[in-house]
């Protein structure tokens, strides 16, 4: 984004923010519903000139991060997160599931600015204790989220922009808090909160296996592997990226998918479907990937040897749950576009077809806005929504039908 186009939106957010603090009114700027909601409840709790950030205590803070899963994720990642974080002048930082920082890491410019304001392990940045924030938003909504300049409530962040990515439990689902990028606004990037989403992923994956238990007395471990399947494909094995062709990809997709097992002649034909492809092609893509996981292919049947979290079952999980509008923020798009393998295209095919008689069942406005950013031709969704509303406001509604009306 050019530097004027920053500066107008940084005036355009100043103003509704002045409105909105000094009258209440935040209607002669178009504001973000979430950014709004937000305003308010932090208007009930604190003064737009608040300077910091509350300390929690100390010790408990620092037992806190001790005891959490979070700091050996973040011990195993921490060189790729401190490279992120001096390459992009960005603080880095990791929160529990009440947005009380937990640790930290910043670049030359931003980690006295980080000081100065409480952004440092203890401080309290839910949006009644700091005002409207990143982390806070990430935290409520268990979504990525973004905050510019005077979008913040406190004045003292006007000069902040931050993105924020929640961090989840791959195995249970369980929310741990979120990792949040900051620098200032004129640093402000269109991958900023991509890039969130990315380290959120490199934490996860680099979570410590935890026993649990299942049925009686068996102990399972949390998955090490995760995939990434929906929108753009990404492997990652304890907290490290595993560099796979597309093939091997398809072919983790459905044994992950299948944790059965495959024999040799479905696998087959689940790839390649009718295609003139030798067994001896898949036996070899299938050694290459078994190198890759250190072992961890079993044959006859083919199957993991390892616990694996994928985003195809965390979509149909929030959807059997009937969390809608998490399932649309979990699905990054088609499930492998471009595949030819008949069953990765029929899979893609049954998540998507869920998650859209998920949203026609329960058009929630913010989510089918989500929605229609994957899918912008997909009008009747937005036209059930519209339908839903009926007469009544919602923040969301001007951008409904805008989109509507684009699509058109």
């Amino acid at each position: 984004m050019v530097r004027s186009d920053l500066q107008e939106r940084h005036i355009s957010a100043a103003r509704a923010w002045t409105a909105f603090v000094e009258s209440g009114d935040a209607a002669e700027d178009f504001v973000r519903p979430e950014i709004l909601s937000s305003w308010t409840r932090s208007a009930t709790a604190i003064r737009p000139d608040v300077r910091e950030a509350p300390l929690a205590d100390e010790d408990e803070t620092r037992e806190m991060w001790r005891d959490s899963p979070l700091q050996v994720a973040v011990e195993r990642v921490e060189e790729e997160l401190r490279c992120t974080a001096d390459d992009g002048d960005l603080v880095i930082a990791v929160t529990d599931p009440d947005t009380r920082v937990l640790w930290t890491y910043g670049g030359r410019v931003m980690r006295h600015k980080a000081e100065s304001v409480n952004f440092v392990p203890g401080g309290r940045w839910d949006d009644q204790s700091a005002g409207t924030n990143a982390l806070d938003l990430a935290n409520r909504t268990d979504a990525p989220a973004m905050v510019f300049g005077p979008e913040h409530y406190a004045e003292a962040v006007h000069n902040w922009v931050c993105w924020a990515a929640p961090l989840h439990d791959p195995a249970t689902g369980k929310h741990l808090g979120v990792l949040d990028l900051s620098t200032t606004w004129d640093r402000t990037h269109p991958i900023g909160l991509a890039t969130a989403r990315v380290m959120a992923r490199l934490i996860e994956g680099a979570l410590p296996k935890m026993p649990t238990q299942r049925g009686g007395d068996e102990a399972i471990e949390q998955p090490g592997l995760v995939l990434t399947l929906l929108g753009t494909a990404e492997t990652w094995l304890d907290g490290k990226r595993l560099l796979l062709n597309r093939r091997q990809t398809e072919i983790l997709a459905l044994l992950a998918l299948h944790p059965e097992g495959l024999s040799l002649e479905r696998l087959h034909a689940m790839v390649y479907g009718d295609q003139a492809v030798t067994f001896s092609t898949l036996k070899a893509e299938v050694s290459h990937l078994r190198h890759a996981l250190g072992g961890q292919v079993a044959s006859r049947p083919y199957r993991l040897l390892m616990p694996v979290a994928t985003d195809v079952e965390q979509v149909l999980t929030l959807v059997r749950r009937g969390r809608v509008a998490a399932a649309v923020e979990a699905y990054g798009g088609d499930l492998l576009p471009g595949t030819n393998s008949p069953a990765l295209t029929e899979m893609a095919e049954y998540v998507a077809v869920a998650l859209r008689e998920a949203l026609i069942a329960d058009p929630q406005p913010d989510a089918v806005l989500r929605y229609s950013e994957l899918a912008p031709y997909d009008t009747e969704i937005v036209d059930v929504c519209l339908r839903r509303l009926g007469g009544s406001p919602h923040p969301a509604l001007p951008l409904l039908r805008a989109r509507l009306a684009a699509s058109r």
